[in-house]
């Protein structure tokens, strides 16, 4: 469990967002980790249906403003939600995972990570990314242009051949996150202005209107910003079912 204590007092600091309802908040890692966009891509379609509810939403990242506004635009993530720090600051006051720390600066570790080293269920995650997966939702519609450099512009109708519909299907998951990286290698130094804290985790808190903890998830990998990663926001579905 996440000690909520240094999260309430910086949530002190948003009178929209300090007390009086629920709230989603979620600290990420740099903004151009792969983890925070593609969050921030799964939570944007359920904005309406949190607000309906009452449920306000507030993202941390580590960044500067240029960084947020090229997030939110690429994401369609609100960037009046979004709240970038310089440094980690907030994430060792929650006593985040920093990452695998090697010798030679923040690379070292952070490619050892996207191999899996000191980071369980990476690989596992890249897989499923390949393999498809029929407990995840579909990802792109069959009339939907994708363009994700190194492939040929295709439509999405492509995936259906590939296994059908309804469903992540093979390759589906991995050519978005390929589209998400071709995004951030592009533009890197805007999204990550600072390379020593590329290997943070983060983290997910959804607090009750008192303050008290209903749900809270600490990120311990790459790629693991869920419980339940075929169903990112599965954790949500008992507030919303009884909000």
């Amino acid at each position: 469990m996440i000690q909520a204590q240094p999260l309430l007092d910086r949530l002190a600091e948003i009178p929209d967002i300090a007390t009086g309802s629920k709230r989603l908040v979620v600290v990420m890692g740099q903004l151009g980790d792969f983890d925070s966009i593609e969050y921030a891509q799964a939570l944007v379609p359920r904005l309406p249906q949190l607000a309906a509810v009452g449920i306000k939403v507030q993202l941390f990242g580590i960044g500067n403003a240029a960084g947020a506004e090229r997030f939110a635009a690429f994401t369609g993530f609100p960037l009046q939600q979004l709240i970038v720090d310089s440094s980690p600051v907030l994430h060792h006051s929650l006593g985040l995972e920093s990452g695998l720390h090697l010798p030679g600066g923040p690379w070292p570790g952070f490619l050892l990570m996207c191999a899996g080293v000191g980071s369980p269920g990476t690989l596992r995650e890249v897989l499923r990314g390949y393999t498809g997966d029929r407990s995840a939702a579909q990802i792109f519609d069959d009339e939907e242009w994708i363009e994700a450099f190194p492939l040929p512009r295709f439509r999405g109708g492509l995936f259906r051949r590939a296994g059908g519909a309804g469903f992540q299907r093979p390759f589906e998951l991995a050519t978005k996150r390929l589209r998400n990286m071709n995004e951030v290698l592009r533009h890197w130094r805007t999204y990550v202005p600072c390379d020593d804290y590329i290997t943070h985790r983060g983290a997910t808190v959804l607090l009750d209107a008192d303050d008290s903890v209903i749900y809270s998830h600490r990120d311990q990998s790459l790629l693991g910003y869920s419980a339940t990663m075929h169903r990112p926001l599965a954790f949500l579905d008992a507030v919303l079912s009884h909000p």
